[in-house]
């Protein structure tokens, strides 16, 4: 498999332009990405370093920089040493300089900014972490978002990403003949979703959790037939509540994230 070498350099954390290079590098399958970050290079001196490292490596660089001049820099350093070249964030700060006739503040990082915003992303994530697992029914009144499904349906990680978008989210693994709590029953069925997914694939799913255990992989928890009865279990107690239900078999956590807030009407929540 061919090798491709990404410099992602930025003046704050660079996560924009690790995720576009990600996002573009998806379409392209067979080759391996490798990506190398450079965070915080606010210095030309400092710029310079990794440019001369990215032309020694042959590398091709995605790059946001607020700052004019060190933008320039890149460009015109790959320009010149014919390096490819992707500059995330020049083009979209002149559309907002042509839209608002204002030219841009010029402080990097300014997304990251220690403010409201920040600080309840952070209680998201501490919610997500205390009432995951359905570990204290009191969370799931207290929720934004409610996560219902069988075992292996992504409700941890989907509960993490969703809390990154500022939203607080409680799950709860559903498990025939498990008492489900009475709090369930008092949340409004527009913030629960029910995750359910193809038997075929949680099978797979399950016997490859197990096997990284160091487990024999075919026990009752990876059985079909104990599988299809437990989807059957989820989908009785997704109608009973009127939730919405998502099967995840051929979707990514963005995705189902995605279908998440456009339901609650959050579909512009923070990133």
């Amino acid at each position: 498999m061919s090798e491709i070498k990404i410099y992602i350099i930025s003046d704050s954390v660079g996560e924009t332009a690790h995720g576009v290079a990600q996002a573009a590098a998806a379409q392209f399958s067979e080759y391996e990405i490798r990506y190398q970050r450079f965070p915080f290079v606010r210095t030309k001196s400092l710029l310079q370093t990794v440019l001369v490292q990215a032309e020694k490596n042959h590398a091709a660089i995605f790059h946001t920089f607020v700052d004019r001049n060190l933008s320039q820099t890149v460009n015109q350093f790959c320009e010149s040493h014919s390096l490819p070249y992707y500059d995330v964030m020049t083009p979209a700060l002149d559309t907002f300089s042509g839209i608002t006739h204002v030219q841009p503040s010029n402080h990097p990082g300014t997304v990251h900014a220690l403010n409201t915003n920040y600080f309840d992303r952070i209680n998201a994530i501490e919610f997500a972490v205390t009432y995951d697992d359905g570990k204290n029914p009191t969370g799931f009144l207290e929720a934004d978002v409610v996560l219902l499904g069988v075992s292996r349906t992504s409700k941890t990680p989907l509960s993490l990403y969703l809390a990154n978008r500022n939203l607080k989210v409680a799950n709860l693994p559903l498990v025939p003949k498990a008492q489900i709590p009475d709090e369930i029953w008092k949340v409004d069925p527009k913030k629960i979703f029910g995750l359910t997914n193809d038997p075929e694939k949680l099978n797979t799913i399950r016997r490859q959790r197990m096997v990284q255990y160091g487990l024999d992989p075919d026990t009752m928890y990876s059985n079909t037939d104990k599988i299809k009865a437990e989807l059957a279990y989820a989908d009785n107690i997704f109608k009973k509540i009127g939730c919405l239900v998502i099967n995840v078999a051929n979707k990514s956590i963005e995705e189902t994230a995605t279908l998440i807030t456009e339901s609650l009407g959050n579909s512009d929540a923070d990133q």
